[in-house]
């Protein structure tokens, strides 16, 4: 099991980002795919076509995400993922923290934040 830990910078305002990562609407605008998702605690969430589901864990509007991410029957070490909104002069920082990441999909999952998940966002408020 491995950690991942990044930082991005998004040309928006933290409210902006926090709905763009958790309205179903607003998701499906950056992604391109329908999206399961919801603010209340306990719910589960589905993206690109389920190849990555979880249960959503922990929320503050504006602030923070945090979510557990399920790869496939592992479940002896929760995956968590959370995500801190900090305003900047450019718009928002972004602090990832990814823990408890299956070796075997550490270098997809790495790779899907860079590219996919925050690239494809970053690209959507640069457009």
């Amino acid at each position: 099991m491995k950690d991942f830990k990044k930082y991005f910078s998004i040309p928006a305002e933290p409210e902006e980002v926090y709905a763009a990562l958790t309205n179903p609407a607003t998701i499906q605008l950056w992604t391109g795919e329908v999206a399961e998702m919801s603010t209340e605690p306990g719910s589960e969430f589905a993206l690109w076509e389920e190849s990555i589901v979880g249960k959503n864990l922990e929320f503050e509007p504006g602030k923070k995400i945090v979510q557990q991410w399920y790869f496939g029957e592992d479940e002896e070490a929760p995956s968590i993922v959370t995500i801190i909104l900090h305003p900047s002069k450019k718009g928002t920082d972004v602090e990832l923290r990814h823990t408890n990441i299956p070796d075997e999909a550490f270098e997809d999952i790495t790779a899907g934040w860079q590219e996919a998940y925050f690239g494809s966002l970053i690209d959507f408020y640069k457009e």
